[in-house]
């Protein structure tokens, strides 16, 4: 899991989530060498429930969230270059927010375009617990709508804002149509999982090749994610 890959700004609120281009870089390097190789979620769940084959080595899916122009300017060379996709999961208010960094259509396009595959977090990222059930559909079924309309791609998956989801925010997303949704709670995910807690691990800036990959060793051991979280 990804957010900004670009240096932290002075007085960066949460500067653990930005990594620097050349340290993401090295990151891919590393995952190469090792043997892994980036899959999308929908390629992955293919693989899982109807035996889909997927591309030579150990499949990783690389989850970038929000939405930031950096996740194109930044990771999309790097991972073109080694042939991979990404899975953007796009807050919907943060498209042509360039002020803040937001991805503009056109950039969304062009990770498309290069095989990404967009997802979402929903509209505002809002803490979907603690919305009303007029605010849980739009953060769930409106932000899916919106995407499938303008890109015409399926938008099958869905990434918990902060985290945060019980059974019935599962619910909602279950009645969207979305296949699963993902967790910021570190794991391992399989195929006899819960699709809708499925975990990931957070990449934060200053990790070396040789910590991402002891992350992802370390990760293999741990649990299933809990039915809700926090």
């Amino acid at each position: 899991m990804y957010h900004v890959i670009n240096p932290p700004p002075a007085g960066a609120p949460f500067p653990g989530l930005y990594v620097p281009a050349s340290e993401f870089a090295a990151q891919m390097q590393a995952l190469k060498s090792a043997g892994w190789h980036a899959v999308t979620l929908d390629q992955l769940e293919a693989y899982w429930t109807r035996g889909v084959p997927l591309p030579p080595g150990k499949p990783i899916v690389l989850t970038f969230d929000n939405g930031y122009q950096s996740q194109f300017t930044n990771a999309l060379p790097v991972l073109k270059q080694l042939g991979w996709p990404g899975n953007e999961m796009i807050q919907t208010d943060f498209i042509n927010l360039t002020s803040q960094g937001g991805l503009t259509d056109a950039q969304i396009r062009g990770l498309l375009a290069s095989g990404w595959e967009l997802d979402t977090q929903g509209i505002t990222h809002a803490d979907l617990i603690a919305a009303s059930p007029s605010e849980l559909h739009d953060e769930v079924f409106a932000a899916r709508q919106l995407l499938r309309q303008r890109y015409g791609v399926p938008v099958d998956w869905f990434a918990y804002p902060s985290g945060h989801y019980n059974a019935t925010v599962i619910s909602a997303l279950k009645s969207a149509g979305f296949a699963g949704s993902m967790t910021v709670v570190p794991g391992w995910a399989g195929p006899s999982d819960d699709l809708f807690a499925l975990p990931r691990l957070r990449v934060l800036g200053g990790t070396s090749p040789e910590a991402l990959l002891s992350q992802i060793a370390s990760a293999q051991g741990a649990g299933a994610p809990p039915p809700s979280y926090p």
